[in-house]
This record gives C-alpha cells, sequence and structure tokens, in this order.
C-alpha cells in the first residue's frame, strides 16, 4: 500500500484532495441536514435536499462526460472543487446572517448538485490515468479506504464541531476544499491525451450506447442503483438519531459515520488482497447481505446493534463498488472514460440522491421505520432478479481479462 503511494505521487495527491473534498462533503451534509430537519421536522424536505442535488446531474449527463473527455480533467476538477468551496462561504454567511431558511437550502443543494454533476465523472476518468491498469484495482480499494475513512472523521467531526455553531462547520469545510484544490493542481499525468472527437449526436450518446452493448457493466452499475435506491438510509437518519434512537447531533453523526467505517475496514483488505475469482459472484452475495444489513437497522432500537447493522451494510456495500468500479474503468477505453463515467455517476447519483427523496417520500407516507424494512426487502428482491437479467455478471471471474 505505500508503496502504491510512493511509485505513484500522482496518485498520492489524487488521493488526497479525494479525502478532502469526502471529509467536506460529509461534514457539510450533516449540518445541513440537520438544519433542515430543525427547520421544517419534515421528513418529505430532507428528501428534497437529496433530490436537489441527484436533478443537475441528470440534466447535464450529456455535458458533463464530453467535457471530462474533452478538457483538462485536473483544471474541471479544481473549477466543481471551487464551486463547492463557493457554496461553504454562502452557506456561512446565510447561517451567521439568521436568513437561510427552507428554499436557500435547496438552492444550495442544486448548486452542490450542479458542481458534483462535472465532479463525479472526471475524478473517475482521471483516476485510471495516474497508474497502470495492473495496478487499477489495487489504487481503485485505496483511493475507497481513503474516501471511506473521510466519510467516517467527516460527519463525526462535523457533528461535534457544530457545538460551536454550523458556521464554524462550514468553515473548515472550506479550508479543505481549498487545500483539495491544492493538491489537484499538483497532479502530473505522463501519458498523452485521448484524441479528442467532433462533438456529434453519435459522440454525445456515446456513453450511453458503450454500456448497453456491454451486459456485464449496465448489469453492474444498474444493480448498484436500484439495491441502494431501494436500501439506503441515510436520509432518515436524522428521524432515527432524533425520534428513535434519541440521541442528538452527535448521534447523528456517529450513525453516519457507520457504514464508512464497515467499508473502511473492508476497502483496506482489498487493497492487499484484490478479488481474483469468482467477482460476479461475490458482487451478488455482497448486495444481498447488504439488503439484510439494512432490515437488521429498520428493526433496531438499540443505538449499538443499529451501529453496527449501519457498519455492516458499508462493508457488503464496499465489496459492491470495488467490484463495479473495475468493471467499468478497465472495460472502458480511456477516450470514452469521461462519458461512460458521466453515465455512471447518473446511476450513483440515482442510488443516493434519489434515493434519499425516495426514502423521504415513504417515511412521509408510511414511517421511517417501514420505509427503510420495504428498502432492505426489495434489495433482496432485486438481487434474484439481476441474476437472472445478467447471467454474464453472475459468472465473470475475474475482473482484469487476460490479453
Amino acid at each position: 500500500m505505500s508503496s502504491l503511494l510512493a511509485d505513484y505521487p500522482a496518485f498520492r495527491n489524487f488521493l488526497f484532495s479525494r479525502v478532502a473534498t469526502t471529509m467536506a462533503s460529509q461534514m457539510m451534509m450533516v449540518v445541513v441536514a440537520w438544519q433542515m430537519y430543525d427547520l421544517t421536522h419534515s421528513a418529505y424536505d430532507l428528501g428534497l435536499v437529496g433530490l436537489a442535488q441527484f436533478l443537475p446531474a441528470l440534466a447535464l449527463v450529456l455535458v458533463t462526460g464530453q467535457v471530462a473527455d474533452r478538457f483538462d480533467r485536473r483544471r474541471i476538477l479544481a473549477c466543481c472543487l471551487g464551486g463547492q468551496l463557493l457554496v461553504s462561504a454562502l452557506l456561512i454567511a446565510g447561517t451567521a446572517g439568521g436568513w437561510l431558511n427552507r428554499e436557500y437550502i435547496l438552492l444550495a443543494s442544486v448548486v452542490l448538485g450542479a458542481a458534483k454533476a462535472f465532479q463525479m465523472p472526471t475524478q473517475q476518468a482521471l483516476g485510471p490515468l495516474l497508474v497502470p491498469p495492473f495496478v487499477l484495482p489495487r489504487a481503485l480499494a485505496l483511493n475507497s479506504a481513503g474516501t471511506q475513512f473521510a466519510i467516517i472523521i467527516g460527519p463525526a467531526v462535523g457533528g461535534f464541531l457544530y457545538v460551536a455553531g454550523a458556521s464554524a462547520v462550514y468553515g473548515v469545510c472550506a479550508l479543505l476544499f481549498l487545500l483539495a484544490i491544492a493538491a489537484v493542481m499538483l497532479i502530473r499525468i505522463d501519458r498523452a491525451p485521448a484524441p479528442r472527437e467532433k462533438v456529434s449526436l453519435q459522440t454525445l450518446f456515446a456513453g450511453i450506447g458503450f454500456i448497453w452493448q456491454r451486459k456485464e457493466v449496465l448489469g453492474a452499475i444498474s444493480l448498484d442503483l436500484f439495491a441502494v435506491l431501494l436500501g439506503g438510509a441515510t436520509a432518515l437518519l436524522p428521524i432515527f438519531a432524533r425520534d428513535i434512537l434519541h440521541v442528538g447531533p452527535w448521534g447523528l453523526g456517529v450513525l453516519r459515520s457507520a457504514p464508512a467505517l464497515g467499508a473502511l475496514l473492508v476497502s483496506l483488505y482489498l487493497a492487499r488482497h484484490p478479488i481474483q475469482r469468482k467477482a460476479g459472484k461475490a458482487m451478488f452475495a455482497s448486495v444481498a447481505l447488504y439488503g439484510i444489513a439494512t432490515v437488521v437497522f429498520g428493526l433496531s432500537t438499540s443505538f449499538w446493534l443499529s451501529l453496527a447493522a449501519l457498519a455492516l451494510t458499508g462493508a457488503f456495500d464496499m465489496i459492491s463498488v470495488v467490484i463495479r468500479q473495475s468493471l467499468v474503468q478497465l472495460d472502458t477505453p480511456d477516450e470514452m472514460r469521461g462519458r461512460v463515467s458521466a453515465v455512471n455517476s447518473i446511476f450513483i447519483g440515482a442510488s443516493n440522491q434519489l434515493g434519499e427523496f425516495e426514502s423521504g417520500v415513504t417515511a412521509a407516507w408510511f414511517g421511517a421505520v417501514a420505509s427503510v424494512l420495504v428498502g432492505g426487502a426489495g434489495t433482496l428482491l432485486i438481487v434474484a432478479v439481476w441474476m437472472r437479467l445478467f447471467p454474464t455478471l453472475a459468472a465473470r471471474e475475474q475482473l482484469v481479462r487476460d490479453k
């Protein structure tokens, strides 16, 4: 692991930027969710925060991929982080000025969603340029480990810093975004850039066509989409923290960190011991176990059992994430990575932000516990259906194909 960072300094800078950015984003989301629920006491409004972040990515999907494939990915990434730095400053101003309200939070979420719409495909397309293909699965696992570490630390730090006020949390977020921009600008790429195609309808929809033709890639990313869309409970954590488990902002921060703790442990293991055999079966099994752990969380009224269940959801999800990311990156040529990653980002965004909206709506209708239980059961159903729809994915042995 240490040799990977020492041998590839560009990847080291990339990893630092990912960790700083993820930590800032997680801290920001803890405070935004808590402020929104404090203002409105509405599960529906918590879901709207996720929807507001997802819609820009959906609207811009054909543009973001083209941008990532045609321009300097480092500069694009730096601009995206600059946009999130600006949002941090605006949230500080709104909180300190006392005029932060529901609409202001939703508007800030839309701007964050637009910045992340360009950030995610650019980030995904930039990473494979920084290490050789045979190192990529290990690099992706290490990248996931760093990201999960930030997801653990970020919400917990955000929850504790909230004692000093929301502005203090947003100020730390701004500093982290600034450090991430500096790290991105230090990245050096040795490979020659891929040739640029002229923009046309064919190039605009090339990412969608590429994924549709490769059923293993389509199956992997759609499995993640529907599993997390149904099974995710992140948007409802403020409700569980306050009304079911009876803990405050610190408890919310710890609950948000729990999935990342499980994911961190698994990603560190996979960085040293990458999956060599039965990759497809491992992916389906991990998603099924994710659904079971989600059901346990929904049934729990114990803070510690809830933490354990959330940690297991993160652990099982990380196995699926590493397999899916490796499949997508290794099976996609560099000149297509931006557009394919843009489509992949929509699937990820739909599973996360749109999943938060789905959770908020179902919780408003049936209650938070019922929403989580139905989602976990739905994840198990999706696994059974997808194994029949994508038999080649279930039968995939290795991530790196023999040349």
